[in-house]
C-alpha cells in the first residue's frame, strides 16, 4: 500500500510543528510535505537552529508522522537560471541550505520547481544556467543521499515528463528524478497524461494529486484551488495508467486551505473524492 501525504499549506497556517504533525495524523495521512516557498517567512526555516531542528525531529517521533518531502519553491524568487549572477548564487545558497535540512529532518526528497526563471525573460542563457546550477545541486544532494525530484509545472519550460527527459539527458544522476503533478500534467493539451506516465515511470519519485483548468489558446488555465472533481484531470485513468505501470511511491494531495475558516472540511471533501479511486486503483484498502 502507498503511502498518502498531505501537503503543508493544507494545515492551519499558524500552528507549531508537533500540532501540524498531530492534525495530518488526525486526518488520516501517513505523511506531510513541507513548503519552503519564497516568502521570508518560509525561507528562514533554512536556517533553522540544531534544536529547533531536534524538536521537529522530536515531533516526528512521538506523532509518528514523517515528514517525506519538502516542496522547495524558493527558487521562484532566486532562481537557477537567473542573468543576475547574485540572484544565482543566492539560489545556490537556498539548495545547499534545504539539502543540509533535509538530511537533519531525515526528509528523502526535495522537490524543485521546473523553471529556469520565473519573474524574467526565457533565453538561451537562462536554461544554460539552469542545467549548469541544476546538475551542481544534484552532486550536493547526491553526497547526502537527497533525490532533487523536478515538478511538472504550470510553465512551459518543463510542463511536461518528455521535457524533464531532456534534462536529465544532460545529469545522469539516480539522484535526480521527477516529480509529476496529475493537474499540471493534464492542463497542457499537447501532453498525452497516460504516455507521459509511461515515458517517465523509471523517474518518477512522488505524485502530486490536484486539479487544473486546461490551457487553451484564450485561456491561461488554472493550476491551484480548484476544486477535485471540477477540472481537467482523469484521475481514474492516471491512478490505472500508475498501477499497471508498478508506481508504489508516495501521492501528496495539494491543496491550499491554510488560511480557510475549516480547513479540516476542506480536506475532508478532497478525501471524499480522492480515497474511492485511489482504493479503486488498488493503491490502498
Amino acid at each position: 500500500m502507498s503511502f498518502i501525504g498531505l501537503y503543508e499549506k493544507a494545515t492551519p497556517k499558524q500552528i507549531d510543528w508537533w500540532q501540524r504533525l498531530n492534525f495530518t495524523k488526525q486526518l488520516g495521512f501517513d505523511f506531510i510535505e513541507m513548503s519552503i516557498d519564497e516568502t521570508d517567512e518560509r525561507l528562514a526555516r533554512l536556517d533553522w537552529t540544531k534544536e529547533e531542528r531536534k524538536q521537529i525531529v522530536d515531533a516526528i517521533y512521538e506523532t509518528e508522522v514523517k515528514i517525506l518531502s519538502i516542496c522547495l519553491s524558493g527558487h521562484r524568487r532566486y532562481p537557477f537560471g537567473s542573468k543576475d549572477i547574485q540572484k544565482r548564487k543566492v539560489a545556490m545558497t537556498i539548495m545547499k541550505k534545504a539539502i543540509d535540512l533535509a538530511s537533519d529532518l531525515g526528509i528523502r526528497t526535495i522537490q524543485l520547481a521546473g523553471y529556469d526563471v520565473y519573474y524574467e525573460e526565457k533565453t538561451m542563457s537562462s536554461r544554460e544556467y539552469f542545467i549548469e546550477n541544476l546538475k551542481e545541486a544534484v552532486s550536493f544532494a547526491a553526497a547526502k543521499g537527497i533525490v532533487l525530484s523536478i515538478e511538472i509545472m504550470d510553465d512551459p519550460f518543463i510542463n511536461s515528463i518528455s521535457k524533464y527527459l531532456n534534462i536529465k539527458a544532460q545529469i545522469p544522476s539516480p539522484y535526480l528524478q521527477v516529480y509529476p503533478d496529475v493537474g499540471n500534467l493534464s492542463a497542457w493539451l499537447e501532453n498525452d497524461p497516460g504516455y507521459e506516465l509511461e515515458k517517465g515511470i523509471r523517474e518518477i519519485s512522488q505524485i502530486h494529486l490536484k486539479d487544473t483548468l486546461a490551457v487553451t489558446g484564450d485561456f491561461p488555465g488554472k493550476f491551484k484551488e480548484v476544486p477535485f472533481g471540477t477540472g481537467c484531470v482523469d484521475f481514474d485513468g492516471c491512478l490505472q495508467t500508475l498501477k499497471r505501470l508498478d508506481y508504489n511511491g508516495p501521492f501528496v494531495i495539494e491543496m491550499w486551505s491554510e488560511t480557510s475558516a475549516c480547513p479540516e472540511a476542506e480536506i475532508e471533501k478532497a478525501k471524499r473524492f480522492l480515497i474511492p479511486k485511489l482504493k479503486e486503483a488498488g493503491y490502498i484498502e
